[in-house]
């Protein structure tokens, strides 16, 4: 026992002198033998942070909620009624010989509307004065003030008031810091079913929407901001404060907002205005047409040339059309040089042109091409 004991004892101070003679003579043997592979995780720089917008929309509504109005309107109608027997017998005997009776009728609507300048003019729906006989206008602190119908433009759907009395007004400020765009935030300040100003919020969902059938030019701003009976006339603005729309219209199956509604951009909005305010009425180009967009089909069935272009479905007897030479069948496809893709774009571009001016009208006759010269008249005002 005594000799496993010292056979031990001798290998292990045999081990640590071998240890301390390669610290000594070869510590790098050592080193590579402590050596382990190590995985090191890259730090990857934190992501910057998103753009994101306030937390809240109260500065923005306190810019331009003061210059939102209410307005109420309020229609009389006369009927006439006869009066009857109440017994079948003495109504046929003498129902002829009753006198009429006049009696009349207050129908009252409501809407919005948005204070514009200091001057007191005002912008809402022509459909919402539309063959008022009385026009009532609150603004936003609850006074009540009179006001007079400067114009109204039935196919754009717009109308000007002017504020009679003499009080404080805050117009609203207007965005012109570029044009809206898809994803914006906006803001509908109006008066839902008469429950008082109201906000709500959402996004810009498309610009420059037509063929809806609401108005004869459109050219809307699509909101999801939700909008009602009642907010007709009131002011769309971005997330500063800023008009950027008139209210003027939803899409809906109930009668309430879902969540598809319509503003006339401010932009289409101020020239109606200005024409409003300094004639009385809106001027438009007119040629005295009736066109129809080209489907494929229909480019087939009449041999066009291709879809591009109005396909001429009328044209008024005695009308500028008329008179430079266009006839039915015709296909129009440049207005001065500008291409023609639908009968929107056309009747927009005749329109922005001044009654008197000379256009140039060219496209197709069958396989023929043809370019008249043609004055433009003055657009009828809608019925």
């Amino acid at each position: 026992m005594r000799k496993l004991l010292s056979l031990l004892l001798t290998a292990v101070t045999a081990a640590v002198a071998a240890t301390i003679l390669l610290v000594f003579l070869a510590p790098e043997i050592l080193e590579q033998a402590s050596e382990q592979p190590q995985i090191k995780q890259a730090l990857q720089p934190a992501p910057a942070p998103r753009a994101s917008g306030p937390f809240s929309y109260a500065d923005a509504v306190a810019r331009a909620a003061p210059s939102v109005v209410n307005i109420y309107t309020t229609k009389i109608t006369t009927e006439l009624q006869t009066l009857r027997f109440r017994d079948p017998v003495l109504q046929r005997l003498f129902g002829q010989m009753l006198p009429e009776q006049a009696r009349k009728h207050r129908e009252t609507s409501l809407g919005s509307g948005v204070i514009v300048s200091k001057d007191g003019y005002l912008l809402t729906n022509h459909h919402v004065i539309k063959g008022a006989d009385e026009i009532k206008v609150v603004l936003s602190n609850g006074h009540s003030v009179a006001v007079s119908v400067v114009g109204s433009d039935a196919d754009s759907d717009l109308a000007v008031l002017k504020i009679k009395d003499d009080v404080s007004l805050s117009p609203i400020p207007i965005g012109h810091s570029g044009e809206p765009r898809v994803g914006d935030v906006a803001l509908a300040i109006d008066n839902p079913f008469g429950v008082g100003q109201t906000v709500t919020m959402g996004i810009i969902s498309a610009t420059g929407r037509s063929h809806l059938g609401i108005n004869t030019f459109e050219n809307f701003i699509q909101t999801d901001a939700a909008i009602n009976p009642g907010n007709s006339g009131g002011a769309l603005v971005n997330a500063r404060g800023e008009l950027i729309g008139i209210n003027t219209a939803i899409f809906s199956k109930s009668g309430g907002s879902m969540g598809i509604g319509f503003a006339i951009p401010f932009d289409l909005a101020e020239g109606i205005m200005r024409q409003l305010i300094e004639t009385g009425q809106v001027v438009r180009g007119w040629l005295g047409i009736q066109g129809q967009d080209v489907t494929e089909k229909l480019a087939k069935a009449f041999g066009l040339h291709g879809t591009e272009g109005v396909l001429v479905t009328g044209v008024m007897e005695d009308g500028p059309a008329s008179k430079a030479g266009l006839r039915p069948g015709d296909m129009i496809t440049r207005i001065d040089g500008k291409p023609i893709r639908n009968s929107h774009e056309l009747m927009q571009l005749i329109a922005n042109v001044s009654p008197g001016s000379e256009l140039e009208v060219s496209g197709w006759r069958g396989s023929n091409l043809f370019k008249f010269k043609a004055i433009s008249g003055k657009r009828p005002a809608s019925q």
